[in-house]
């Protein structure tokens, strides 16, 4: 079923921005509210043209290109060209898909999901700027799509569900691989902080 993903990974993410991230999180409010902006306009379509586009997909955009225009200009320009490889990435495993579907080895989504999420976290140092890579790089990765799909006269919907459920499972590959860079240092200062107590005690 088409955005089941979706639903499942991001009322799970507004749910921990909501009651469980500490509240002196500058983030907190924030993301919790385009998390909800989004599920909320998740269903929501327009016509451009003779494509379909989601209003979720202009939501993710318009939200990741807020975010970036906040940072410092050289993060901008990173940023930017780290959300272009991605873009690139996002169109060429679409396309060879269609023109190559043999080396599909398991489910496209779990596949991009993975791929993705790898070239995020290699490509950035923080969860945030892999988020924002992310979703902008996707998004422009539909936009690109669309428009090469088009000049063969195939529809394709820009934003819709089937895209929204890649999204969500690149973006809880992330996390997940986020908080587990978080807990080695957690643990590694826990026990940095351990030796020095034992030194001392000796």
């Amino acid at each position: 079923m088409e955005g089941a993903a979706f639903y499942l990974i991001f009322w799970m993410f507004w749910v921990y921005l909501t009651f469980i991230l500490p509240k002196d999180n500058p983030y907190r409010l924030k993301v919790a509210a385009a998390v909800l902006i989004l599920i909320i306009f998740s269903n929501h379509h327009f016509s451009f043209g003779m494509v379909d586009v989601y209003a979720s997909g202009v939501v993710i955009l318009g939200y990741s290109y807020l975010f970036i225009s906040k940072e410092k200009q050289r993060v901008i320009i990173y940023l930017l060209i780290c959300s272009l490889i991605i873009t690139i990435a996002y169109v060429t495993f679409h396309l060879f898909e269609i023109f190559d579907p043999v080396w599909l080895i398991f489910k496209k989504e779990w596949m991009m999901g993975i791929g993705i999420g790898y070239l995020a976290i290699i490509l950035q140092n923080t969860l945030k700027g892999r988020l924002l890579i992310i979703f902008s790089g996707t998004m422009q990765g539909e936009l690109l799509y669309a428009y090469i799909l088009n000049k063969f006269q195939f529809p394709h919907s820009i934003g819709d569900f089937a895209y929204l459920d890649v999204c969500a499972l690149i973006s809880a590959v992330t996390v997940g691989w986020s908080l587990l860079e978080n807990a080695g240092a957690v643990l590694q200062n826990h026990f940095h902080f351990l030796e020095k107590a034992k030194q001392k005690s000796s």
